[in-house]
């Protein structure tokens, strides 16, 4: 029946199209969001162990970190960071 093949959502009758269009710097705003997201688990082990690590394992993290500001860098260049026009 029409009542069977219908989308079920929470008893509420369906309004509407389900495509809606998303603006894509959305998408850019979550890609970048997850970036520093990982950035930070990866930042927080070292922090944890920076005594431990001694200096080779300051410079590997100095070298990551300057890896991911080059990145921002090249981002904001290109105007991935501009979500407010």
């Amino acid at each position: 029946t029409k009542e069977k093949l219908s989308t079920y959502e929470c008893a509420e009758t369906p309004v509407g199209d389900a495509r809606i269009h998303f603006n894509i710097q959305y998408y850019l705003i979550v890609i970048v969001f997850l970036v520093f997201d990982v950035e930070v688990l990866f930042l927080y082990p070292w922090a944890v162990q920076f005594k431990n690590l001694g200096p080779l394992g300051f410079f590997e993290m100095i070298i990551f970190t300057a890896v991911l500001i080059i990145g921002l860098a090249y981002a904001w260049r290109k105007e991935a960071l501009e979500w407010i026009h």
